[in-house]
């Protein structure tokens, strides 16, 4: 196993070649806030949040995506990262229509504790107030795209994890949404399994079961844990 050896905030990491930052920091106690970061399945790198400072690179790199290699210096707290990093969630509460209110994920939305933690209470941005549907057509959960932050969680779940492939991303823009089967109704694509895991992925209120009301949502996010490993550990109960 190759190690390689670096610095996080002053703090001496040594780590297995091929290890992000994120989880580079994540060995060295140091919090990286992330929306779109899910343990278990692959990186994208869409919602910015995690972007650090690396000694003699001129721009941010996002941690979940970026290798740590020998001899880096990383810096992931200073007043221009914690302002990037507060306008990003600025703009995910002005470009859609996020009332946590009446919100089945109140006080248990990944969206609102980096709010908090990034220290946002009001946004400096136009909200759009786009006009976005809401899909119950399956019988036992729906998807309101008002909430949708397009972490793609729920794709890389579906995709990596289940292997049904049901959910994709459409469009571009302000125009790009999350979609089911070929832009179906959730309802009516087959290889849906209603197994829940993009449920349980969701970082907000976005996907959730039906009947549940505000602040009801329950996740099981060790349950996604568990599945990543069943196969090769043998936890698999017949």
């Amino acid at each position: 196993m190759s190690v390689v050896t670096l610095k996080i905030n002053d703090i001496d990491v040594a780590v297995e070649a091929g290890t992000t930052l994120l989880d580079a920091a994540k060995e060295a106690g140091v919090r990286i806030p992330t929306l779109c970061h899910l343990d278990g399945v692959s990186d994208v790198g869409a919602c910015r949040l995690c972007l650090v400072q690396i000694e003699g690179i001129p721009k941010l790199l996002p941690a979940c995506v970026t290798e740590a290699t020998e001899g880096m210096n990383v810096t992931t707290e200073t007043p221009e990262l914690q302002e990037y990093r507060r306008m990003v969630v600025e703009m995910l509460f002005a470009e859609g229509n996020h009332v946590c209110a009446v919100c089945v994920a109140n006080e248990h939305c990944e969206l609102q504790d980096v709010a908090i933690e990034v220290g946002m209470d009001h946004t400096r941005f136009t909200y759009r107030f786009p006009e976005r549907e809401v899909d119950i057509s399956h019988p036992q959960f729906g998807i309101d795209h008002n909430r949708c932050i397009l972490c793609t969680r729920c794709v890389r779940v579906c995709d990596e994890i289940e292997g049904a492939h049901v959910w994709d991303v459409s469009g571009r823009g302000p125009a790009a949404k999350v979609i089911t089967g070929l832009n179906q109704p959730w309802g009516d694509v087959d290889a849906c399994t209603a197994c829940g895991k993009c449920v349980d992925a969701c970082p907000t209120g976005s996907i959730f079961r039906k009947g549940t009301t505000v602040a009801e949502i329950d996740r099981d996010r060790g349950k996604l844990d568990f599945l990543v490993t069943a196969r090769e550990e043998k936890k698999w109960t017949r």
